[in-house]
């Protein structure tokens, strides 16, 4: 059983929700699946718990995790999205600090609680080298039930006028044709625009015949919680004054993450995505962002998403990447069991939470 190193101590559950956000503030890694309101509007506050890590009595690392337990058996999972933060602003990246977190969420977690521990933290193939062996010393396992997602993140450390040329050169001749078209940009944060967002992303929906990925209403709730500087930018797209595009992203942290992206028939012919994907880019290059997530690409399932997104990458602009994916970890019997039977439970108590909550509206 790994300790910690000395330096180092532990604080769990002793925060609130103003405490945990101006945790936060000190990474800049951190980003909305970490922040309190997304975990207590999506699953509730009963199932959070929070973690601190310090190094010589400085906060170093923290991690949200959210925990599912099935009553009576009293056997469940401790889980970890997007995180651990480890990464503290204007410091040099510690992969000895994110191999310590670790070890103290298994201990926390998995050795002391009895869970099943699963953590997907932030990190992606060209980091492979460093971390995965990390994970391996402590005691981690592949989840390999599903691939791993796939993403292409923009490096925003180039100039404007270097990232524009950088644009795929079919996806800078929309952008021209978008701006000739004489289209009006509006961003905020109110429900006013997460109102005009929803009315077009309904139009994308019935359109492409897709199924909903994220509850949009979740995420309008959230945006409700989060503190004013967390909050999520919404950009709309308005041709004539009629909303024709619109993107939610969340500017969290040093990485902005590209969350929903919506067009009516209107913003297909004006070009109006590739506007606001440039007005963004200018947006987060003001407020001195590192990194543009462009979050999720498939081109087998969606190759109309794929072209657009690579077309803002490029050949210089930044890379096509994969997760690391999820990693669990056990500690003793109960644990052990849960990993037998961890994702049955999940899928258990997923099935009940949305019988209750389609009940309630009855």
């Amino acid at each position: 059983m790994n300790e910690l190193n000395r330096e180092y101590s532990v604080e769990v559950d002793t925060m609130d929700k103003n405490t945990w956000y101006n945790v936060l503030d000190n990474f800049s890694d951190a980003n909305i699946y970490q922040t309190w309101s997304y975990d207590e509007i999506r699953f509730g506050r009963k199932k959070m718990s929070h973690m601190i890590v310090k190094k010589d009595g400085k906060i170093v690392a923290a991690a949200q995790v959210r925990i599912v337990k099935i009553p009576i058996i009293r056997i469940g999972i401790a889980y970890v999205y997007w995180g651990p933060l480890w990464k503290l602003e204007n410091t040099e990246i510690n992969p000895d600090i994110f191999q310590q977190t670790v070890r103290a969420l298994k201990k926390e977690y998995a050795e002391r609680r009895g869970l099943l521990l699963r953590i997907y933290p932030a990190l992606f193939n060209d980091e492979a080298g460093i971390y995965l062996p990390l994970l391996k010393d402590e005691g981690y396992k592949p989840v390999d039930t599903e691939a791993p997602s796939r993403t292409i993140i923009i490096d925003l450390s180039h100039s404007l006028d270097e990232l524009r040329k950088g644009f795929d050169a079919k996806w800078r001749g929309h952008l021209s044709k978008a701006e000739r078209n004489e289209l009006e940009i509006i961003e905020g944060n109110d429900d006013t625009f997460f109102e005009m967002f929803i009315n077009l992303y309904k139009e994308l929906l019935e359109r492409k015949k897709f199924a909903v990925p994220n509850d949009i209403n979740e995420f309008r709730e959230i945006q409700k919680s989060l503190p004013e500087h967390y909050k999520m930018e919404i950009i709309i797209c308005r041709c004539e004054g009629t909303p024709c595009a619109g993107a939610i992203m969340a500017t969290i942290g040093k990485t902005a993450i590209y969350l929903f992206g919506a067009t009516n028939d209107i913003g297909l012919k004006s070009n109006g995505s590739y506007l606001i994907q440039w007005k963004f880019i200018e947006w987060l290059k003001a407020n001195q962002f590192n990194l543009y997530d462009l979050c999720g690409v498939n081109p087998i399932t969606n190759p109309g998403g794929y072209i657009f997104k690579s077309g803002i990458c490029g050949k210089k602009n930044g890379k096509d990447l994969f997760s690391l994916g999820k990693f669990e970890a056990h500690g003793n019997f109960l644990s052990t069991l849960a990993i037998k039977y961890g994702d049955v439970l999940l899928s258990i108590y997923s099935k009940k939470k949305a019988s209750f909550i389609s009940g309630k509206h009855k």
